[in-house]
């Protein structure tokens, strides 16, 4: 029998994919669970195994085509297979199949952040966009003017194999005369007039370039359009004089670094949000309407932005207030590496509960993050800075740490949105305090 397999449904609402690689082709024998076709979705870059053992009989879509769920990906020929049996797989619709990570792929995208100035990450959009236009062609040069000359002086510049249109003419009104031609034929056999050539026009730089939307960066657009249009944002700002925090990293982190981990500020910030959030528990929940009810969660979920090559990702660190500082650290860093070398999965990115994207790593100190919906907030963290400041009546040297941070305005108002960034602005302000709750 012949039996149709379709892009299957890899879950998390996917909807379409990308064809990067066939690993098939018609005619060739293939086994049941051996892989057909690399696709990239919004989320991973998978394989995508055949269902049945048989032999391909045609392939549909090219490499670089984007394909729907359902859309047909190859037709197979099964062997021994008639009646009933083939009635029901040709009737059956592809199981759901859980996206697995590759070697040079893998990536999601759950949110990203709006920040001020120039180095804005929410995109523009780009639908409607007019077909590319050709670059503009240098004006053509104007042909030279034909020589006036009589059909004798031309008939000797003929003969010469001289071009009449380049001599100077000194008879009336600029005519070419047989001396004229006499002329410009020693001069040319002497080397003193060089022949001319076509100028070669100098490459035009195009007014435009046109690049084709990776999928990646269709579902940062899609998911920052519904977060602004799905939630009432508002964000609140706040500065920490965090000298503290900095003493504390600084004491331990050779420790940390004897052990194989890094100790960045970012796991010290989760754990005064985790802290936070149990006491404020309205920004660690959603809101589902269709229900008319609050789902508060009572685990702890945290997604880290994390910036690659490809794109703002933002994995979720599951069960935070259950971790130490030390794994928590190890969890961060391992995650980070995953997301650039594009190894994670669907997995990685499912449950968040709140989000902290860390602009401050790459130099940014204020922002505005876009919530990832349908999470209630975002806590974005800024550059810590040197900066004068008063303690006990005397300015000294203090370390300022911005914090910025989005809120649905439906779900969480703004004195409850004020008094969780005072919590955690006072744990960061003193780390130690952590270890009194």
């Amino acid at each position: 029998m012949r039996y149709i397999f379709k892009f299957p449904d890899i879950g998390e609402g996917i909807s379409e994919g990308k064809i990067l690689q066939w690993y098939v082709k018609k005619g060739q024998a293939i086994k049941s669970g051996e892989s057909l076709v690399k696709m990239e979705t919004d989320k991973v870059v998978t394989d995508i195994p055949s269902p049945r053992a048989g032999t391909i009989i045609n392939i549909f879509g090219k490499e670089g085509e984007v394909i729907k769920v359902d859309d047909p990906l190859v037709e197979l020929e099964i062997e021994g297979i008639s009646g009933a049996e083939a009635q029901a797989i040709a009737a059956e619709r592809p199981k759901p199949l859980e996206a697995k990570p590759i070697d040079e792929k893998g990536f999601g995208v759950v949110g990203t952040l709006e920040v001020a100035g120039d180095s804005a990450f929410l995109p523009a959009g780009t639908e409607g966009m007019p077909p590319p236009e050709a670059a503009e062609a240098p004006a053509a040069e104007k042909p030279p003017k034909k020589a006036l000359a009589t059909p004798v002086a031309r008939a000797m510049a003929k003969e010469l194999g001289v071009d009449i249109n380049q001599v100077p003419g000194a008879g009336p009104a600029g005519r070419v005369m047989k001396a004229d031609i006499q002329r410009f034929y020693e001069k040319k056999q002497a080397g003193e007039i060089k022949p001319m050539t076509a100028p070669t026009p100098e490459p035009v730089e195009p007014r435009v370039v046109y690049e084709p939307l990776s999928q990646m960066r269709k579902a940062i657009a899609r998911n920052m359009l519904r977060s602004k249009q799905s939630t009432a944002h508002m964000t609140v700002i706040e500065e920490v004089e965090v000298s503290e925090l900095v003493r504390l990293r600084e004491t331990h982190k050779q420790a940390y670094a004897d052990r194989g981990v890094k100790l960045s500020y970012l796991p010290l910030i989760l754990k005064a949000v985790v802290v936070g959030l149990k006491e404020f528990p309205l920004l660690n929940a959603e809101m589902d309407l269709e229900n008319d009810r609050m789902i508060l969660k009572n685990y702890y979920h945290i997604g880290v932005a994390v910036d690659t090559k490809e794109g703002l990702v933002v994995p979720v660190i599951r069960d935070v207030d259950k971790l130490s500082i030390f794994q928590l650290s190890q969890k961060i860093v391992e995650t980070a590496e995953r997301a650039r070398e594009r190894k994670l999965t669907l997995e990685d990115f499912k449950d968040g509960t709140f989000s902290v994207t860390n602009y401050g790593s790459i130099g940014g100190t204020y922002g505005v993050p876009v919530i990832n919906y349908p999470q209630a907030a975002i806590l974005g963290v800024g550059r810590i800075m040197k900066t004068p400041v008063v303690k006990d009546d005397q300015v000294v040297v203090g370390h300022m740490l911005p914090l910025s941070m989005s809120v649905d305005h439906r779900i969480v108002d703004g004195a409850e949105a004020a008094r969780f960034m005072a919590r955690v602005a006072g744990f960061l302000k003193d780390p130690m305090s952590l270890l009194l709750i």
